[in-house]
């Protein structure tokens, strides 16, 4: 018989208490069987903060979230709890700490549903970034809506609970499990020493992320259509490109055609998004082929 995995609610939050219930009330509500809820923090400090955290004790002691087994996240380094995002160090800091949590998750096999609605919105960037190397296909990532109307009724925690006819809504973030599909990478958020670049992990895992990226585009193009694509990184123009090598601008066009479809399968973008022949100098420039 096979035990069945813990589903955990991940959610940044500040001072607006009422985005976690919303959040936690619409997903119980689409039948998302939870256990715990791990609420993600800077420095409790602010009597804001504390506010806050005492609605959401309060209101999650209510009998509909019998069961559900509530924890409080700090984010803190070796000196103490980050009061705020401030500088780079802040920065890394947060973004170290949010990677060690969901990997301690994950390695306790922990279903994740992480909201990035509440707190800081660099907060929420990082969890983000975070969540794009740990996430198996299984997580899931979402934002937080309320409608405009709702808005000065329900902040600072006035309402913690919305009717059905309120129109909030869980909107799920599309986002590539880069980590799920290369594993190798998450070795890469190894801690960097005081000599180094204090962002070198996460510079060097979204260089990696966009290296991967160009290699499989690179792999799917045949060799003529990566010499076009060398000479448009290389900051040429379609009409020089047809200089260079000899070919007709019908040809560049065709080809240049193929190379931005690869390009939006690789970095997920919609049919709709408007490409040209500068997309592929930004992505290739100084890259090696």
């Amino acid at each position: 018989m096979s035990i069945r995995r813990q589903t955990t609610f991940v959610a940044t939050m500040g001072g607006q208490p009422q985005v976690i219930t919303f959040a936690v009330d619409a997903l119980l509500a689409r039948g998302v069987r939870l256990d715990q809820i791990l609420l993600i923090h800077l420095d409790i400090a602010s009597s804001r903060l504390q506010t806050a955290v005492q609605k959401i004790i309060t209101t999650l002691a209510e009998p509909r979230y019998q069961g559900l087994k509530l924890t409080f996240h700090p984010i803190t380094t070796d000196v103490g709890p980050v009061a705020d995002i401030r500088d780079e160090a802040d920065s890394h800091a947060t973004w170290e700490a949010l990677s060690q949590l969901l990997i301690e998750l994950k390695n306790k096999q922990h279903t994740l549903h992480v909201c990035i609605s509440g707190g800081r919105q660099m907060l929420g960037f990082m969890t983000m970034s975070a969540a794009m190397l740990h996430f198996g296909h299984e997580d899931r990532l979402w934002h937080s809506y309320t409608p405009d109307e709702w808005l000065p009724r329900t902040r600072d925690g006035k309402m913690m609970h919305l009717p059905p006819e309120a129109g909030f809504q869980l909107i799920e973030v599309p986002m590539m499990p880069w980590g799920s599909y290369f594993p190798a990478l998450r070795q890469l958020t190894r801690p960097v020493t005081a000599e180094t670049d204090v962002l070198a992990g996460p510079r060097g895992l979204l260089d990696d992320l966009e290296n991967i990226k160009r290699t499989a585009v690179r792999q799917r193009l045949t060799p003529r259509q990566n010499e076009v694509l060398d000479a448009f990184a290389d900051g040429l123009t379609p009409k020089q490109v047809a200089k260079k090598l000899f070919i007709t601008m019908k040809t560049v066009n065709s080809h240049k055609t193929v190379i931005l479809a690869e390009c939006r399968n690789a970095w997920g973008m919609d049919e709709s998004a408007w490409l040209d022949y500068r997309f592929i100098a930004e992505r290739f420039a100084n890259a090696d082929g």
